[in-house]
């Protein structure tokens, strides 16, 4: 056991907010992600599939309701575990730059946001493309510049619109993106940083960079599978070896 083991022990995951179910391209359903938080003594849950805009997994609208029916009579069974109807919106680079309006955005408890490949108007092809080619190099390429204007106009735009961003999921995966700009914009709207354990996002390296601004960060297990709800010690070990203050880390918790 070496010194992060130690101090990982001494945490605990309060509240994931971040997960996925069969709504979208996770393989539990709503139950499945409740009983693991239950038994992994989580105080919340949040079911965040993605958004409407993905090609081929994005949750249909339409199906809202009956996502609502499927928590409410959860709560009954799981008491001690307040479940929130949620969405991982995908970022585009159009208004409303996120693929959940403003008006969509308010029936849902939570909003998070992030980039994947999959979504039109996100240049998905050519960020796609250089991935695959390793193409990454160079702080200042353009497309670096136009992914990063993406996620800043997301955050502002739908904070001036009322659609509060709550966590900006796995900031720098799937793209080149100036973290710097993006956590600026974190910390002028309040939105949570989230250090992912499904992605290497953030990197230590960019949790350093992040950290120089007055923002929090949070953990999420971004689970696809039942069985990683409630999952934090991957991301907890990176933000120590960052030199990140557990504090800062909204949902952890001392044992």
């Amino acid at each position: 056991m070496d010194k992060f083991d130690d101090i990982i022990s001494k945490y605990r995951m309060a509240y994931d907010h971040h997960t996925h179910t069969v709504y979208s391209h996770g393989k539990g359903t709503i139950e499945d992600n409740v009983r693991v938080a239950a038994l992994k003594g989580l105080t919340s849950i949040a079911i965040t599939d993605h958004g409407p805009g993905h090609l081929t997994y994005g949750i249909k609208m339409k199906q809202l309701d009956q996502m609502r029916a499927d928590i409410k009579a959860l709560e009954e069974k799981y008491p001690s575990v307040k479940v929130l109807l949620g969405v991982e919106a995908n970022t585009i680079r159009r208004k409303p730059y996120l693929d959940v309006t403003p008006e969509e955005g308010r029936r849902f408890d939570i909003l998070l946001a992030g980039y994947h490949f999959g979504i039109l108007g996100a240049g998905m092809v050519t960020n796609y493309m250089n991935s695959k080619a390793g193409m990454f190099e160079g702080d200042y390429s353009s497309l670096r510049v136009k992914n990063t204007a993406m996620i800043v106009n997301a955050l502002y735009y739908n904070e001036d619109e009322g659609n509060h961003i709550s966590i900006l999921t796995h900031p720098g995966d799937k793209g080149p993106f100036d973290i710097q700009d993006i956590a600026r914009a974190c910390q002028d709207t309040g939105t949570l940083i989230e250090i992912n354990d499904k992605h290497h996002h953030l990197t230590v390296e960019e949790i350093q960079t992040a950290s120089a601004f007055d923002v929090k960060f949070v953990i999420s297990s971004d689970a696809h599978i039942p069985e990683k709800v409630g999952s934090f010690e991957g991301p907890f070990r990176r933000a120590l070896e960052a030199g990140l203050d557990p504090a800062r880390i909204v949902n952890l918790e001392k044992i």
